[in-house]
C-alpha cells in the first residue's frame, strides 16, 4: 500500500491504494477517501450522550464541533436532551415514538457523525443507546463516524469499544483516530481544557471528521445482515 505525503498532524488527502495482498488483502479490501468535494460541503453532526446541564461529554464535543468548523465543515450538535426518545420498542413505528423521526433525519443529513458519551459502569450511556436504536443502515451505513468517550476516572476504553461494535453492526467507517477524556472534573475547567496535548487530541477528531467525511468503505460487516434495531426484527 501506498500513501501520499503527509506528518502526523496534517495527514495527506488522498490514500492511493496500490494492492493489497494475502488473504486479509483480499478479504478486506482498503477503504479509500473520496475527493470530489470540498471541505465546506462537509456537514459534522455530534450526537450527546450525556443529559447533565454541565456535561463535560457536551464540552467536549463543542471542541470537536468547533475544530471542524475550522476545517471548512458546517455542524450540529444533537443534545438529547432537546429530544423525547422513548425507550426504543420494535413493536412501535419510529414515527410514533416521540422525537425518533426528527433525531433520525439530522443525523442522516451528516456525512460525518460524532458518538460522544460518558462511561456509565463501564460503558456508554443509556440515552445514546436509545438514539442510535432508533437509528438503522439508513442513517449509518457507510457512513464516517467519529468516537469520544469522557469518564470520571480511567480511560474509557470499554466505552468507546462498545460504541465501536454498534457502528461495526450498522456497517459505519470509524475514524481511526478516537478521543477520550479521563479524569474529566480534573482535565476541564470553566469549559475548557487545562492540558493542551489532551485539548490537541480531541480537536483532532474534528478535523479528522472533516478529511474522512467521503470515505468509501467496502466490504459491508459480516454483521451488518443481523442488526435488529429499527429494522423492527
Amino acid at each position: 500500500m501506498g500513501v501520499g505525503s503527509g506528518d502526523r498532524d496534517n495527514p495527506p488527502r488522498r490514500i492511493t491504494l496500490v494492492t493489497a495482498t494475502g488473504f486479509f488483502g483480499r478479504l478486506f479490501p482498503l477503504p479509500v477517501v473520496g475527493t470530489g468535494m470540498s471541505d465546506s460541503d462537509v456537514h459534522v453532526a455530534a450526537l450527546c450522550g450525556s443529559l447533565r446541564a454541565e456535561s463535560h461529554t457536551r464540552t467536549a464535543l463543542e471542541a470537536v464541533l468547533d475544530a471542524a468548523a475550522g476545517a471548512g465543515a458546517t455542524t450540529e450538535l444533537l443534545d438529547l436532551r432537546e429530544y423525547e426518545l422513548p425507550i426504543f420498542d420494535a413493536d412501535r413505528d419510529r414515527e410514533d415514538a416521540g422525537d425518533a423521526e426528527r433525531l433520525a433525519e439530522r443525523v442522516r443529513a451528516a456525512d460525518t457523525i460524532i458518538l460522544g458519551s460518558p462511561m456509565y459502569h463501564g460503558s456508554y450511556a443509556s440515552p445514546l443507546k436509545t438514539a442510535l436504536d432508533y437509528c438503522g443502515f439508513d442513517e449509518f451505513a457507510d457512513t464516517t463516524v467519529g468516537l469520544l468517550a469522557v469518564s470520571g476516572g480511567a480511560f474509557p476504553v470499554t466505552a468507546v469499544e462498545h460504541m465501536r461494535s454498534v457502528c461495526r453492526a450498522l456497517n459505519a467507517w470509524v475514524i481511526p483516530h478516537e478521543a477520550a477524556v479521563p479524569n474529566a472534573s480534573a482535565a476541564l475547567e470553566d469549559g475548557e481544557f487545562i492540558d493542551p496535548a489532551l485539548e490537541k487530541r480531541v480537536r483532532t477528531l474534528g478535523r479528522r471528521a472533516v478529511q474522512y467525511a467521503r470515505i468509501e468503505p467496502d466490504p459491508d460487516s459480516f454483521e451488518s445482515d443481523q442488526n435488529v434495531g429499527a429494522q423492527g426484527k
